[in-house]
């Protein structure tokens, strides 16, 4: 595929590509992978590839996440964190089932009591007792696929806790732990060039569910925390190909200010359908987002948005949230698309009115529920981050 490229690398298509739709691509082109190994060995599998990342807004079985128990998560001030998940879990429930995992017997029964006080139905969750180190699903938990035939399996990366914390023995086990409790397959994918386990968080990555992915440069290509260090952009491009169904990446440039994952995707750009980009945009030129999101911007518009063929929407990042002096990841990008439903972190901020109603009108078929997320973001993550979707296969 013929790419533009300027001096920090492919930015996007080219013109060739003309008013090409966003859900409509050609064909893959045929890519000689030479000496390269294949990323997913599917052979002793009953499923048709090839495989495919749904979009998030495609229908759910499930929403996964892990009741909050670490307080140097949220130092000083994990007591309101669980009252948060509640809040979460009450907003949810009622549109699809949610499975919760808890680190041990004692933090189950504290989930409970939460869940109860906030009036969840006890049908519409699950709580499964799995240590767990942190609460960031998105990142430790699998990513669900579907096979040619419609059925889910899981994607399972090797997680390493962003290249950054030393303890995740607990989190590089989630994913044995969702495979065991739903029944899927797991698949651990393999670099093209070594053979060794691909390290990569569901929070890295973005799709449309048609072969359009979303990614930065900042998180996958940079020496700085170093997931697979030695692994090329085409060699990512292979795994994303093989094993997610992917024809086309967009390499965006850095993440947000305050993102301690060194440059998530899923706090500045995502998909709300086939080719609409929701992409958090600073207008503050004295803000350091506003140079991160500029660029982005523009290279968004060089991808495609430019000729019609993919639809950017900005949403404002709300005024910096810090603190004890440390500036927060806080982003209105960092939504959750669950089925029915669009939950948005919200930040007692004059710009929570304009983010929720912008997600009204781009997805008007869904309810949008704002959860106060002032006291979440002490974490380093909001919604997306802390929530893994299970696809409904057939």
């Amino acid at each position: 595929m013929a790419e533009d490229v300027d001096g920090s690398g492919t930015i996007g298509p080219s013109r060739e590509l003309g008013l090409t739709s966003a859900r409509r691509f050609d064909p893959a082109p045929h890519v000689d992978a030479g000496s390269s190994r294949p990323s997913l060995d599917l052979r002793r599998s009953t499923l048709a590839p090839p495989l495919r990342m749904p979009a998030e807004w495609e229908p759910h079985a499930a929403t996964w996440i892990a009741w909050p128990h670490h307080e140097p998560d949220w130092p000083g001030k994990l007591g309101p964190i669980p009252w948060v998940y509640a809040e979460i879990v009450r907003a949810l429930h009622s549109y699809e089932r949610v499975e919760i995992l808890c680190h041990t017997d004692e933090v189950r029964v504290a989930a409970r009591q939460h869940l109860d006080a906030h009036g969840v139905r006890p049908d519409g969750y699950r709580l499964h007792v799995v240590p767990n180190d942190r609460v960031w699903l998105r990142d430790s938990a699998p990513t669900g696929v579907l096979d040619a035939a419609g059925r889910a399996a899981l994607i399972n990366w090797q997680f390493n806790a962003w290249a950054k914390y030393p303890n995740y023995e607990h989190d590089a086990r989630v994913g044995q732990a969702i495979a065991a409790a739903t029944g899927l397959p797991r698949f651990e994918p393999v670099r093209p060039d070594t053979g060794a386990p691909v390290v990569l968080e569901g929070g890295a990555i973005e799709t449309n569910g048609q072969g359009l992915f979303l990614v930065t440069e900042e998180c996958l290509l940079s020496p700085v925390q170093a997931r697979n260090p030695g692994l090329t952009r085409e060699g990512y491009e292979h795994v994303f190909r093989e094993c997610l169904g992917v024809r086309q990446t967009i390499w965006l440039g850095e993440g947000c200010v305050g993102d301690d994952t060194h440059g998530h995707v899923d706090d500045i750009a995502r998909f709300v359908d086939f080719e609409t980009i929701v992409l958090a945009y600073e207008e503050d030129p004295a803000d350091e987002n506003h140079r991160r999101s500029a660029d982005n911007l523009r290279r968004l518009q060089l991808a495609g948005g430019d000729r019609g063929a993919l639809r950017v929407v900005t949403v404002p990042f709300p005024r910096a949230v810090e603190m004890s002096g440390e500036r927060l990841p806080a982003s209105y990008a960092n939504f959750y698309i669950a089925n029915g439903v669009v939950l948005v972190p919200t930040f007692n901020d004059r710009n929570d009115r304009l983010a929720l109603n912008t997600f009204a009108e781009l997805m008007p078929d869904h309810h949008v529920i704002g959860i106060h997320a002032v006291d979440l973001v002490w974490g380093l993550g909001t919604l997306h981050c802390l929530t893994q979707q299970q696809p409904k296969g057939v």
